[in-house]
């Protein structure tokens, strides 16, 4: 069984939400809503929340029973197992509605680069283009895996707050409080029909809430996490539009100027609050706002056309992932290919005014372009509700982590009002989507399908193989308690070496030896882990293939993992098991992740080249001086040789420093050993003279990781680095070591380069008195 890693918490779940929000929506909306109706756009603002919020809550219970990836298309899926038309329209539904999303971005973003980017004299190129073109690039990148950390998303989602932040600030102080709350409550306007045709438009802002569900087989604890970050994230984003909305009506700018500037009012405002340092600001966080959510929404797009084709409901192929990047980019280049008909259809042929076939008489533009991608959304959110009051009676006892209250009132309110926001959308865009939508069913009943991925494998494979009996005593779990040392395996050929390796290293405590195999098996941001499992199971029985006719004398366990961040799983498992040691191999192409396990890892850790074995260890060699970290693996040095190794102490005197480091200081760690031979050697570098000896004596060549966490230039530090490299040439073998380090480690570990700094200073003064070092 291969076991999922989930890494999102509430911080970056929330962020998720708020960041896929704050996009094309609020920067073009805002401007055509106040022109519309005035201060009246922040109730079309509030409905179209409180409308998303009663079908976010069926969201957040379905996701508190089912936390896997998929959204709307995943739940619908599992409440009417049965329907497979139904399911189908609402995943066809939903690819138009997130593709139709992203072109709305992209075209609105286009919008922005010819008034406030592109010189005049490239205004000749088609509306659109650019658009058109950030649509490809994300694609390419999408399909080659691009990778968006917790961290970066967060800043992302920061610094999408902060542009918003200093719009609303910039209004407050143009005007001062009092006065623009003053202008703001006299400036309401339109009327109900108004009102609901700007929520109508207003509520593709919202839908952002579907990503963090979406995102469910990722959010740790998600039957608690994801309510909450819903909630939090639709509240706050709808108090942020509220408050542009203020700022907006706070313009000196006319209301007729403000209607024709249109979806970019926003810049134009900008302009007249904070000058054009200002303007540059909201023009930069409105494009980067749009292309960041057109890059959620293209991996909502392709997951949802990667799961239909693992169901049967897309072509095979869409769920095919690529053997280099581990993507879907069947899927990914499928729904980029409709972001770009879409833009280039709604924008470029057939606009609002004008276009390259204006001859022909139908104009669609941008306004279209939302009525097409909201109503794509508003019709499986009215599904979704539906299926929750089927779910409530037909598994009433199905354990749920969130329950929405009033059902089946409640979503039959939501349903209500999600229709009535479809009558109130742009008649174009409605009639293109139906029609659009209604000839793809006609195409799937056409073709028929294919069988589900479960299905076809049955087919293939009639019976699954027995599970041998090693592989079944590998699988079981050894007793707790024990010296646990975790081994996390990149490449299975590699798995035999490494675990002896450890049992050999292991056998220094005096408690019962456990050896933890992990593989981790990394899931592109743009693929559904699910569609991993079958290479991750791969992974670990070849693993356990390797280990499987060798007795190494310790309990071994061996696991498989998927995971999107594979420093994060490595270390929550060493926390979750109490490893008392990680031994891991060098960075062979993923240098960040030794980096974090290095930085944060809760427990000691080793890492070994490839060629270090367990037979090494007969002879090590280590360097006299260091820093904590060298420290620190002393004693483990000292149990060795007790065990019987021979210890060889190397004290490397350079001939740039003129001095050597103090031995005495290891000497009297090692002093449990019997003998210890100590090599007093001068080189040009510290590195040339640890290499150049150990190659002499044999063995393993012990060094401590000695990074700066201040200024990160290296991986392990400077020398050990140079080590490794020279070591390389030699064929010598190298453990490097990091001990655990908590804020005591890392004070001394900044202070030590001082502290050796004064010791070669004072050294060398004794030098200039007469005093010469004994060389061998």
């Amino acid at each position: 069984m291969v076991e999922h890693t989930r890494t999102l918490d509430f911080k970056i779940a929330f962020a998720i939400g708020l960041g896929t929000m704050i996009a094309a929506g609020i920067f073009s909306l805002s401007g055509t809503a106040v022109a519309a109706i005035g201060s009246s756009a922040v109730i079309a603002f509030v409905i179209a929340a409180v409308i998303a919020g009663v079908t976010a809550a069926a969201y957040s219970e379905f996701a508190s029973v089912y936390s896997e990836n998929g959204g709307g298309y995943l739940f619908c899926s599992r409440t009417f197992e049965d329907r497979d038309l139904l399911t189908y329209s609402i995943g066809m539904s939903l690819f138009l509605g997130y593709t139709g999303t992203t072109a709305f971005y992209l075209a609105t973003m286009d919008e922005w680069v010819v008034r406030f980017i592109l010189p005049e004299s490239l205004h000749f190129l088609p509306h659109g283009t650019a658009g058109v073109a950030t649509a490809l690039l994300l694609g390419i990148l999408n399909a080659r895996g691009t990778e968006e950390s917790g961290s970066f998303q967060l800043i992302v989602t920061g610094a999408k707050v902060a542009v918003l932040l200093a719009f609303i600030g910039g209004a407050f102080a143009f005007r001062g409080p009092s006065v623009a709350v003053g202008r703001f409550a006299g400036n309401f306007g339109g009327g109900p029909v108004d009102i609901l045709t700007i929520s109508a438009l207003a509520f593709i802002t919202f839908f952002g809430f579907s990503a963090i569900a979406a995102s469910a087989g990722e959010i740790i604890k998600p039957k608690r996490t994801v309510p909450r970050a819903i909630a939090a994230s639709i509240l706050t984003v709808t108090v942020l539009y509220a408050f542009v909305i203020v700022a907006m009506v706070n313009s000196p700018i006319p209301a007729e100027v403000i209607a024709q500037e249109g979806e970019t009012a926003m810049g134009r405002v900008a302009a007249s609050f904070l000058g054009s340092i200002g303007e540059s600001l909201i023009v930069a966080g409105a494009i980067f706002s749009m292309v960041s959510a057109s890059n959620a929404s293209i991996l909502a797009a392709s997951s949802i056309g990667s799961l239909m084709g693992t169901r049967g409901q897309a072509p095979r192929r869409f769920s095919r992932i690529h053997p280099d990047y581990g993507t879907p980019s069947w899927s990914v280049t499928t729904a980029t290919a409709t972001i770009v008909a879409l833009i280039v259809v709604f924008i470029a042929l057939f606009p609002a005014e004008g276009g390259l076939l204006a001859g022909l008489g139908l104009h669609l533009g941008l306004n279209a372009l939302t009525g097409f991608a909201t109503l794509n959304l508003l019709l499986p959110l009215a599904v979704v509700n539906v299926a929750l009051i089927y779910s409530r009676r037909r598994y009433p006892d199905i354990t749920r982590g969130f329950r929405v209250p009033g059902v089946p009132v409640v979503p039959v309110i939501g349903v209500l009002a999600n229709l009535g926001l479809v009558y109130n959308l742009p008649p174009k865009g409605v009639v293109t989507g139906l029609v659009l939508t209604g000839a793809m069913v006609v195409a799937y009943l056409i073709w028929g399908g294919a069988p589900e991925a479960e299905e076809l494998f049955r087919e293939v494979v009639s019976e699954t193989p027995p599970t041998t009996a090693a592989a079944s005593e590998a699988e079981a779990a050894p007793e707790a308690g024990g010296f646990r040392v975790l081994v996390p395996i990149a490449r299975p050929d590699r798995a035999a070496r490494y675990v002896e390796l450890a049992a050999a290293l292991a056998k220094v405590s005096d408690e019962d030896p456990i050896v933890h195999v992990l593989n981790v098996t990394q899931v592109p941001d743009q693929t559904p882990w699910e569609s991993v499992q079958d290479t991750a199971k791969g992974r670990t029985e070849r693993i356990r293939a390797e280990l499987d006719e060798n007795g190494y004398g310790v309990d071994l366990l061996i696991e498989g993992h998927t995971c999107r961040d594979v420093a994060f799983d490595i270390l929550q498992t060493a926390r979750d098991d109490d490893a008392d040691l990680i031994l891991m191999g060098y960075p062979e192409r993923h240098q960040s992740v030794t980096e974090t396990v290095e930085h944060e890892a809760p427990c000691d850790v080793f890492f070994a080249d490839k060629t270090t074995s367990a037979d090494d260890l007969d002879v090590i060699n280590i360097g006299a001086g260091g820093g904590p970290h060298h420290q620190a693996v002393l004693p483990l040095v000292n149990a060795l040789g007790q065990l019987g190794s021979d210890l060889h102490l190397i004290n490397v005197s350079t001939e740039k420093e003129g001095t050597d480091e103090a031995s005495g200081t290891t000497l009297d760690a090692l002093e449990s050993v019997e003998t210890t031979q100590v090599h007093n050697v001068r080189a040009g570098t510290v590195a040339d003279g640890l290499v150049e000896t150990a190659a002499e004596n044999g063995g393993v060549l012990v060094i401590g990781a000695s990074r700066d966490r201040w200024l990160r230039q290296a991986l392990f530090g400077s020398t050990p680095d140079e080590v490794i490299a020279l070591a390389a040439e030699r064929d010598v073998p190298v453990l490097v070591y990091a001990s655990q380090t908590g804020v005591s480690g890392r004070l001394s570990e900044r202070l030590f380069p001082v502290a050796r700094y004064l010791r070669k200073r004072l050294s060398r003064s004794g030098l200039k008195q007469g005093s010469s070092p004994d060389w061998n």
